[in-house]
């Protein structure tokens, strides 16, 4: 992205969320958009497509606490499209538009951690400070990428390997890189390869727009690559292997670094950013790092206590000792037989107790039960409830 939308561009209005959000209620707002317009869900709608890329572009910012200050401080500065500067500026009060300032140079759109370089590039560039005319044949960092991934609960509490299929811009194939469909482009003799040519302003600073000749690449293809039209980047799909760690929870949003799209002109590879849905299990659920189950006991062994096997997830049943006198509800604790925590250590199992009734009985139990409610006659279970109502 260009520095230009990076300052002109309402990410809080693309995301629907106030100016004074929380990291939260960001989070909140990107989960629920990037769920209705994600292209899996929306398959051949070009227009979701672009909606979804909206919307990570503006979570990318906004949900980096450094890149959001510096998108809050550049349109504070900048307001609505026009530079103000104090008293000692230069005197006197103009405005120019940014579109000028910063002319949509292309090489500016090429990644960079979601913006052309941030804050300090801005100034940089105006003040001619910090940047400099060769900036921009400098290494540059490739593209973070979004991407999701759906998993069961095991999966997620083990941790695996899924393949993700990934799209990106990348250097050209056909080329290399170069533009040029010889390998052969020359070096631009107009910026002398900066891919900047300065200006005067008349207000004591100079300012540099990308150059004309060769649009901002420092570089003229003489014989343009038919595939990249002579931008020496080209889309490009591939299949990555993708290792999620255990213990990851739905709703988590993985940073994977140097998994996202290859820098230019030898620069680092950006980030792969992995949202991760989890399936509900039929018998388990989770409590943070601990599982929980629910098991059904007799009566009798609720009353007079026992032995109870408990299943565990992935493992051998395990076998608690039931007290006498168990209330329905209790909930016990298997330690270690939980989620994997961040130190590769486990959490427990939480193992609730729900004493079944019958619903059909043996004439032998009938007469058992029975007795015991004649053995049993003279006790109210109920007896202390309605004493402390009437003390309320």
């Amino acid at each position: 992205m260009s520095t230009k939308d990076f300052i002109e561009k309402d990410y809080y209005k693309v995301l629907g969320v106030p100016k004074d959000a929380t990291e939260a209620e960001i989070k909140k707002a990107y989960r629920k958009l990037a769920r209705e317009f994600h292209p899996d869900a929306n398959k051949g709608n070009a227009k979701a497509e672009e909606r979804f890329k909206e919307i990570s572009e503006a979570n990318d910012i906004l949900g980096d606490p450094k890149k959001r200050k510096e998108y809050d401080e550049a349109r504070a500065l900048f307001g609505n499209g026009g530079f103000r500067p104090g008293p000692g500026a230069g005197g006197g009060n103009f405005n120019f538009d940014l579109g000028d300032l910063f002319g949509g140079n292309p090489q500016q759109q090429q990644g960079g951690g979601g913006f052309g370089g941030g804050f300090g590039d801005v100034l940089g560039g105006l003040f001619n400070r910090g940047g400099g005319a060769g900036t921009r044949t400098q290494p540059r960092r490739g593209q973070d990428i979004e991407s999701e991934v759906t998993l069961s609960f095991t999966e997620a509490i083990e941790g695996a390997t899924v393949p993700l299929r990934m799209s990106s811009q990348a250097p050209c194939k056909a080329c290399s890189g170069t533009g040029d469909k010889n390998g052969t482009p020359r070096v631009c003799p107009t910026c002398v390869g900066t891919g900047q040519v300065a200006r005067g302003s008349g207000g004591g600073f100079s300012l540099t727009d990308p150059c004309p000749d060769c649009k901002g690449r420092g570089l003229i293809a003489e014989h343009p690559c038919l595939d990249c039209k002579g931008s020496g980047r080209a889309k490009s799909s591939r299949t990555m292997q993708v290792r999620i760690p255990a213990g990851v929870t739905d709703g988590q949003r993985i940073r994977l670094r140097g998994k996202g799209a290859p820098g230019e002109r030898g620069g680092p590879a950006g980030d792969l950013y992995v949202m991760v849905h989890v399936d509900t299990h039929p018998v388990f659920g989770r409590k943070e790092d601990n599982l929980t189950v629910t098991v059904p006991v007799t009566f009798t062994e609720a009353a007079l206590g026992g032995e109870v096997r408990v299943p565990t997830l992935g493992g051998p049943p395990v076998t608690l000792k039931l007290p006498p006198g168990t209330p329905n509800g209790r909930t016990m604790r298997a330690r270690g037989k939980g989620a994997v925590r961040k130190d590769g250590t486990r959490g427990d199992l939480l193992v609730t107790v729900e004493v079944s009734v019958p619903k059909d009985l043996s004439g032998n139990a009938r007469d058992a039960l029975e007795a015991y409610r004649e053995a049993t006659a003279g006790e109210d279970p109920r007896a202390e409830l309605f004493e402390a109502a009437k003390g309320a």
